[in-house]
């Protein structure tokens, strides 16, 4: 893998294994080399090879000697790696129709709703351009991005972070599973359709980036398994997990695009980032209803809203060697960006996870002590308002002891006792 490429524009050598590039005098230089392909000239890194007249293997073999700078992965080490562009990486015409038609789509569906929109606006300090900027009417801004080519995982993280420095929300917009913004930023996916169809108003319907908070008590009845034990058993718990409209139980509505235009702007959905289970550093993004998230923060103890846009992870820092530059023409040897296909990240699976243990026995709590999360949880997983929960005459449970379908004991203890 290349550590070195040439930069047509500067006419300088840039050495990808120091931390300084080999340049001091060029504080932004990282970030300019960094930049997605289609913000910048195609041709503006060279492989060195090429350069120095020496055979260029990618361009003799029918490919570009033009490059990009991505981040590699060797033995836990982020090195930048130089990586020959391939000749599809530049938008289509068709793609570039596809993102055109979508634009236009969501600029129409805003200005319909009554919300002022604007198409190509860049932030004052004009490093994050989006492509369609959405105002709600109390003052909301949602900064839509249409994606529908690779982009890197930096580029998204320090476009989004400079949106939300403006007091832009991102909403980057999706057409494969595999795309890298997905889970990098709020994020949404459509599908892969003829720009005709979208620009003739199609049905797109959020395929991906959408869900809904599910609760559920985990007991031999419930019609989920238990995320603790892999389905093997239940552990009297209180369950609490997003989901796919499409899986929530009952079926939610699908959302269209449509709708989370209005929603996002109005603040009837809201961007959340969930941490995945045990593990604060990597997680999911996702729009959810504002309710959802209100509930969710009652149920994880949250005192202020989570992050939109969270830091970057430890593995994603980049590790500067220090090496010689290495001037051979390493194309065929770049790694899985040009050769493999890239992993799917937009899953579908139950995400964020949060589980309250079953509730003491009647003995050993008083009803004053049980918290507000414990009250929460058993709320929305009865399917009841706090005011008509109590406790199980029985077992001391709590349970639904007022109002409709209300009852003196669980449904266990119901059965112990018609039992005898």
């Amino acid at each position: 893998m290349a550590n070195g490429v040439w930069h047509t524009r500067y006419g300088i050598e840039i050495n990808l294994s120091l931390p300084d590039l080999g340049h001091p005098d060029r504080p932004d230089l990282l970030r300019e080399i960094t930049s997605s392909v289609a913000d910048r000239d195609p041709q503006l890194l060279e492989c060195l090879a090429h350069h120095d007249g020496r055979e260029c293997l990618s361009e003799s073999g029918g490919k570009s000697p033009w490059m990009f700078i991505r981040r590699g992965r060797i033995g836990g080490r982020r090195p930048l790696v130089a990586s020959h562009l391939p000749i599809t990486h530049k938008a289509t015409s068709a793609e570039s129709a596809q993102h055109k038609a979508t634009k236009e789509r969501i600029i129409e569906t805003a200005s319909r709703c009554g919300l002022d929109a604007e198409a190509e606006v860049s932030t004052a300090n004009r490093r994050t351009i989006s492509d369609a900027l959405i105002t709600g009417p109390t003052g909301i801004r949602i900064g839509w991005e249409i994606q529908y080519h690779h982009i890197s995982p930096s580029s998204v993280h320090r476009r989004s972070v400079n949106a939300v420095r403006h007091e832009i929300t991102p909403l980057w917009v999706a057409k494969d599973r595999t795309a890298s913004l997905i889970d990098r930023a709020p994020w949404a996916r459509v599908d892969d359709m003829p720009w005709k169809d979208i620009s003739d108003g199609r049905e797109m319907l959020i395929r991906g980036g959408y869900r809904h908070l599910q609760v559920w008590k985990c007991v031999p009845s419930s019609d989920r398994h238990c995320p603790l034990t892999d389905g093997a058993g239940h552990c009297d718990g209180v369950h609490a997990e997003w989901f796919l409209p499409a899986l929530c139980q009952p079926e939610k509505k699908a959302v269209h695009l449509e709708d989370l235009v209005l929603a996002s702007a109005t603040g009837e959905s809201v961007p959340v980032y969930v941490p995945n289970r045990g593990s604060g550093r990597a997680g999911r993004h996702m729009w959810v209803p504002a309710t959802d998230c209100e509930r969710w923060r009652e149920l994880v103890g949250e005192k202020v809203p989570l992050p939109v846009v969270p830091g970057k992870e430890e593995d994603d820092e980049i590790t500067f060697a220090e090496q010689e530059i290495d001037r051979t023409c390493r194309a065929g040897e770049e790694g899985w960006f040009v050769s493999d296909a890239r992993p799917i990240r937009d899953l579908g699976q139950p995400t964020g996870g949060f589980t309250l243990p079953r509730m003491p026995l009647r003995r050993s709590v008083k009803p004053t002590l049980i918290t507000s999360v414990e009250r929460a949880a058993a709320s929305a997983a009865l399917g009841c308002p706090p005011w008509e929960l109590g406790l199980c005459a029985g077992c001391g449970q709590l349970m639904r002891r007022s109002g409709r379908h209300a009852a003196m004991y669980c449904a266990v203890c119901r059965g112990t006792l018609n039992g005898r």
